[in-house]
């Protein structure tokens, strides 16, 4: 199964998604665990789990947790966070588990890359009974800074046909296959550190900001950071996380 190219682009800023993404805080686990009904030392799949940050979070709340990446760049980085045994290389359309395996699939931040009706068929499969999939989105609200808004034009003025905003939403599959429950929506609102390092490095990340031409990226990148720097930055910024729970999948 072929990644979206601009899903491929993630393989060259490993290190800046890593160090400038934020960090999943204990409510959002603690929320995924009752939403999900789950137990320490249950198996849990985190589908294309990047360099592993929501995958680390579900290690250490004990779960027998097994991360699928495509992408061997990220997988190595997920591999020395997790331990490499724990790792697959697999795609949300084949995925490497056999049925009924796991009882929870989380899906943090990655969904509109997948081909979502055979993604969600797959992840049917691997779901035990009764079992159910976490979708978690995250947004960082950058809006207090004094930066924001020419940051935030220089971003939209880049970006090409994206399939998080422009392709059809993930829930119009999940209607359309059949049997999954509409999705219920948990808001998680906390805040994280609002270093410019890694605020940079989070732009940087951005997979059509790593999508383009050498000069060009370094240029951007040079740009961003001089505004991030020169301009004044809240000490937090407001971190917003939505966790849409939908299953078990209805026999028939």
């Amino acid at each position: 199964m072929a990644l979206h190219p601009l899903a491929e682009q993630f393989a060259s800023v490993a290190g800046a998604y890593e160090r400038g993404r934020p960090e999943y805080p204990p409510a959002v686990v603690g929320a995924l665990t009752a939403e999900l009904r789950l137990s320490p030392g249950d198996p849990v799949l985190d589908l294309a789990a990047g360099t592993g940050k929501l995958s680390r979070a579900l290690l250490a709340a004990g779960f027998d947790l097994v991360a699928v990446e495509p992408l061997p760049s990220l997988r190595a980085v997920l591999g020395e966070q997790i331990g490499p045994e724990r790792v697959l290389d697999g795609v949300a359309e084949a995925i490497p588990l056999s049925d009924a395996s796991v009882a929870a699939v989380t899906v943090a931040d990655a969904i509109h890359w997948f081909d979502h009706t055979p993604a969600l068929r797959e992840i049917g499969r691997v779901l035990r009974p009764g079992a159910a999939l976490a979708v978690v989105t995250t947004s960082v609200d950058w809006s207090g800074a004094s930066w924001a808004h020419e940051v935030g034009t220089l971003v939209a003025q880049l970006r090409p046909e994206h399939p998080q905003f422009d392709g059809s939403p993930w829930q119009d599959a999940l209607v359309a296959a059949g049997g999954w429950p509409a999705p219920r929506e948990i808001r998680i609102t906390t805040s994280r550190p609002a270093e410019p390092d890694r605020i940079v490095d989070h732009l940087a990340s951005m997979s059509w900001i790593a999508a383009l031409p050498d000069d060009q990226r370094a240029e951007t990148i040079d740009r961003m950071r001089a505004l991030v720097l020169s301009g004044k930055t809240p000490a937090q910024l407001p971190l917003h996380v939505l966790l849409s729970i939908t299953g078990p999948i209805e026999a028939g």
